[in-house]
């Protein structure tokens, strides 16, 4: 049985008259506004300053995990060529249509930043600011700056611990505590000499920090079937990013070399026997085409 719930701005009047909501029983009203999507929560923050703490509150949020209603939710974050900006925006989904969003009340990303996720909190981690954005709200707050300037930056995340490698030929490790909201004073370092090597980025697994770069000598990659034709269509791509959310894949791209247009398809995965793994293309939409962008980043979080 779906839900469906409309919440009606009232005109102000001299004796504004208080919503029926607000009559229910507290867990009830809570079981209520956690159907909500989350896309909605603007507006029923509009309703009373009830409503707006609810919105705010953690007790909201863990109702929507123990219902099954958490959702998640996509950021990128896109250069415009136009603007000069580095910007914020969300994938907003519907039935017959996707597309990204900016998110105005978000400022200006710095160009060098790493983003990453924690819980259902954003971290900008740059020499210059640093901050957090809690997905929740759409909310920005500032965090200490970073102990020493650090240049070509990896970071990764471990046991809730931001781990920021840098400095010139990758000497340096610095860790940030999301629960202190602190950095650590003392910086480690890395168990080998990286070198004069330009590594981009990091991935994290069994509590280690990955670093990458192109190695021609091994080339070996596991095949997912079922997506032959779909890639035939992204040959003339001049660049594309992923990013798994919710068991599937959301893969970013532009079409023959066409900045204007950024392309999202969504791919489910199922893992077969023998390790065979099929992908299914579940719909692909130009997301975006009202400027020049070139996409940064893209993160999954589930609020």
């Amino acid at each position: 049985m779906s839900v469906h719930i409309i919440f009606r701005a009232e005109k102000q009047s001299r004796e504004p008259q208080p919503s029926l909501i607000m009559s229910l029983p507290d867990d009830i009203i809570v079981d209520i506004v956690a159907r909500v999507p989350i896309c909605y929560y603007p507006t029923v923050s509009l309703v009373s300053k009830s409503l707006r703490s609810l919105v705010a509150s953690p007790e909201l949020y863990t109702r929507r995990s123990l219902l099954g209603f958490a959702e998640h939710c996509l950021y990128v974050i896109l250069y415009n060529y136009n603007t000069k900006n580095y910007r914020f925006y969300i994938l907003r989904r519907k039935v017959h249509s996707n597309c990204l969003v900016i998110i105005r009340s978000f400022p200006c990303m710095p160009c060098s930043a790493s983003f990453l996720t924690v819980g259902s909190k954003i971290y900008v981690v740059d020499s210059s600011s640093s901050l957090s954005i809690v997905c929740r709200s759409h909310t920005v707050q500032p965090i200490s700056h970073i102990p020493m300037c650090v240049y070509n930056k990896v970071a990764g995340i471990i046991d809730g611990k931001i781990y920021v490698i840098g400095d010139w030929w990758w000497k340096r490790v610095t860790v940030f505590d999301t629960e202190t909201q602190m950095w650590e004073p003392k910086m480690i370092k890395p168990d080998m000499e990286l070198g004069n090597t330009l590594l981009i980025e990091g991935v994290v697994i069994e509590d280690k920090i990955y670093m990458r770069d192109f190695e021609d000598s091994f080339r070996c990659w596991s095949v997912v079937k079922g997506l032959e034709k779909f890639l035939l269509k992204m040959t003339s791509s001049w660049w594309s990013q992923t990013v798994s959310y919710g068991g599937k894949l959301a893969l970013f791209f532009c079409k023959d070399g066409d900045a204007r247009k950024i392309w999202c398809a969504e791919i489910a995965l199922e893992r077969r026997q023998g390790g065979e793994i099929l992908g299914k293309v579940q719909w692909c939409d130009v997301v975006i085409d009202d400027g020049i962008f070139r996409m940064v980043k893209c993160l999954a979080v589930t609020v």
